[in-house]
């Protein structure tokens, strides 16, 4: 088995050896056992499921919970020559059927389905008819009521036990604490799985943390040695990622917002760009990240604070899933629990599950001012312990410098309690440097013991005193009496002079920016860069031909191996990881031109195009034609529209219809004035006749004869 699956890893997606647990889990499924594997983004939970599907006999079925993950895990699979199809709502009803006929025919190896089509009873039963390899369910933590990602439909996948009974299942997640993993034992009855989990750790991740103070500022310091990486920033509203999307696109970064407000088809068209081009950076609120399989995100930023350490770590680990170098930057400050605090106080729920958000709100500030290894922190809230400190976070590298901040506090706290637990950080500050300004003086707080006592220390220092007294949970926001500070009970040992208090020291803004190099500018020497972006270069132009996203070419990981063997000969080229039988073949000689210094690939192997006006020319249909070039039929029409629009081809050389279906079509667009309307707005009228690609066709055939 393991031989077999030794094989497939290395002829169908280039990788000569299994990493951490892969074997193990993939002989545990193909001997047909459950599984329950927790590992982290980026450690390579796809090939647990996809090795054994090609192991086993029939149709694996794979539960994805969004339309892009899916995608572009058949993008993937469909470069590599697997036969993968997703099932879902953007397609119209023949091409359901035409899937369902090539799954009768056993044409398909591997389904993607959503959850809630996959229980339609409908769908069950035409399933219980087919020899059905394994069911895979990604992202099981949706199964979870008390996570952050929640969804209902998961909770009916637990029917598949009993309905196939003789079926592997294995779920996979890659954030799940020990009460998430119970539940999804639970809810998915998989009592009887084998519970692989591996490290969280994500070495690779550099961890770094700021108190917030002029964060755009803040913001574009960290960008600046990052010009030309992709990243996403999250923010906690919609209004803030679109001023932040358009602040950073006018300082010549090229940023786009995502977040629930925009129009679908704007947010769709949004992430196609991201994950299609190289550099852009996505500002958007947690509505954007679980579909995203792009490899090379070199950084994540929060410009405001996750409300939970489950939520910062998944959104995080989307950078750096290549195993390449990547940064985890957050700058955050007392605004932002108030803000949370609050969005906590009005949210719907029971007391119970308001205390467990509090509690996970607490252990996200707890990482924000912790004083020793961020990493260590963090996996200890997943239940791992990291032996020694990790080297590789803002505090393993700057050093924390700590103060004692017993007096301080206790006059901190003295202030809020003398001034009648009612007032936010500003007056309270302004109380203890004994500002006399009006506000002071129409509450009489001038007269207090309080007034002016702060004055060895500086308002900032002030500032960062209160917000970790509130992270530490000897103050607390009083969110009925508008977000004023009150004491709260643990703060009494400390009143009572019983113990003392170390607090961090905020570091002044330079001091911090000496590990603030950008994790792209480790991957590739100076004398390197020019033949690094000739392989970027030539993936970019494959990738537009065959219309999926560069990184399904070769990841950045594949090309910085090829950038450093120089593989001279195909046998060579062979050995780079990731570079398997069908991509050596399509693209080997194309690469190998450009490292031996040639200008560009051979154009036999590049242009893709060329051949398909060819075919086209000599009256090959469409559905032939991708059979031929083995790509997709939408990339085939994708190629059509092209040539058409650069009228390299004829209408009538493209396509093979009636005339007065042409007619019909071509009538809908020229209907109004001016601009042709998008396919999206004739679609329907033709849903039930033509391809979708063969619209997209015409527009272009008439927008090259117009100019429109």
């Amino acid at each position: 088995m393991l031989e077999n699956a030794q094989r497939i890893l290395k002829d169908v997606f280039g990788y000569d050896s299994f990493r951490g647990r892969q074997a193990a889990i993939i002989e545990r499924v193909a001997n047909g056992g459950d599984a329950l594997v927790l590992m982290p983004t980026g450690g390579g939970k796809s090939l647990c499921f996809q090795v054994p599907a090609l192991l086993r006999e029939g149709l694996a079925v794979v539960v994805s919970p969004l339309i892009a993950l899916m995608d572009d895990q058949v993008a993937t699979l469909d470069e590599l020559g697997v036969a993968a199809v997703a099932l879902n709502s953007t397609l119209s009803a023949d091409q359901q059927r035409d899937i369902a006929e090539r799954i009768r025919r056993r044409e398909i190896k591997m389904l993607y389905l959503a959850p809630e089509r996959l229980v339609q009873p409908r769908m069950l039963s035409f399933l219980q008819r087919l020899d059905i390899a394994l069911f895979a369910i990604d992202e099981a933590h949706c199964v979870s009521q008390w996570g952050h990602d929640f969804r209902p439909e998961y909770l009916q996948l637990g029917q598949l036990a009993e309905l196939f009974p003789e079926v592997p299942r294995i779920a996979l997640t890659a954030t799940a604490d020990m009460r998430t993993r119970e539940e999804i034992i639970e809810r998915l009855h998989l009592q009887r799985a084998e519970r692989f989990l591996s490290s969280f750790d994500r070495p690779n991740i550099f961890y770094r943390i700021v108190p917030k103070e002029q964060p755009r500022k803040q913001l574009l310091g960290f960008l600046s040695a990052r010009k030309g990486d992709a990243g996403i920033v999250y923010c906690l509203s919609r209004k803030k990622v679109d001023e932040v999307a358009a602040f950073l696109s006018e300082q010549g970064f090229p940023a786009l917002p995502y977040h629930a407000g925009l129009p679908s088809e704007l947010r769709a068209y949004h992430q196609k760009r991201f994950l299609n081009e190289e550099g852009l950076i996505m500002v958007a609120t947690i509505a954007f990240g679980m579909g995203i399989d792009k490899p090379n995100v070199r950084f994540v930023a929060h410009l405001d604070l996750p409300k939970s350490l489950e939520a910062y770590y998944q959104e995080t680990g989307r950078a750096g899933r290549d195993g390449l170098p990547a940064d985890a930057w957050m700058a955050y400050g007392l605004q932002d629990v108030l803000l949370l605090k609050q969005m906590l106080n009005n949210s719907e729920g029971d007391e119970r599950h308001k205390r467990v958000e509090q509690h996970k709100l607490d252990a996200m500030l707890a990482l924000c001012e912790e004083t020793r290894c961020r990493r260590q922190a963090l996996l200890a809230y997943f239940d791992e312990i990291l032996d020694k400190p990790c080297g590789h976070c803002d505090n393993c590298t700057d050093g924390v410098q700590t103060w004692d901040a017993t007096e301080p506090a206790r006059q901190a706290l003295s202030a809020i309690y003398r001034s009648g637990q009612r007032y936010g950080v500003g007056h309270l500050v302004d109380m203890l440097l004994g500002r006399d300004n009006e506000r002071m003086r129409k509450e009489g707080h001038q007269h207090l013991s309080v007034f002016g006592v702060g004055k060895a220390l500086s308002e900032g220092e002030w500032r960062s005193l209160f917000r970790q007294l509130v992270a530490r949970g000897l103050a607390d926001v009083d969110l009925e009496g508008y977000g004023g500070l009150r004491l709260s009970e643990s703060c009494r040992p400390l009143l009572r002079g019983e113990v003392n208090l170390q607090l961090r020291r905020d570091l002044k803004p330079q001091q911090s920016a000496k590990a603030s190099s950008s994790a792209a500018s480790q991957l590739v020497r100076g004398d390197e860069r020019e033949q690094w972006e000739a392989l970027r270069a030539l993936r970019r132009k494959l990738a537009e031909e065959h219309g999926v996203p560069p990184y399904v070419i070769f990841p950045d990981a594949t090309l910085l191996e090829m950038l450093r063997s120089k593989p001279s000969t195909l046998p060579e080229m062979a050995q780079v990881s990731g570079v398997g039988a069908r991509k050596l073949e399509r693209y080997g000689e194309a690469f190998l031109q450009v490292l031996s210094g040639g200008e560009e690939a051979p154009r036999a192997v590049v242009d893709l195009r060329h051949e398909l006006i060819s075919l086209a020319c000599a009256g090959m249909t469409p559905a032939q034609i991708a059979n031929q070039l083995q790509c997709s039929q939408k990339n085939v029409y994708s190629m059509l529209a092209d040539a058409l629009a650069a009228q390299q081809i004829s209408l009538d050389q493209a396509l093979d219809l009636p005339e007065d279906l042409l007619l019909e079509i071509q009538d809908a667009f020229l209907d109004g004035e001016g601009e042709l309307p998008a396919v999206s707005e004739v679609s329907e009228q033709f849903a039930k006749r033509v391809d979708e690609g063969v619209l997209y066709c015409v527009r272009a055939a008439l927008q090259a004869e117009f100019q429109l």
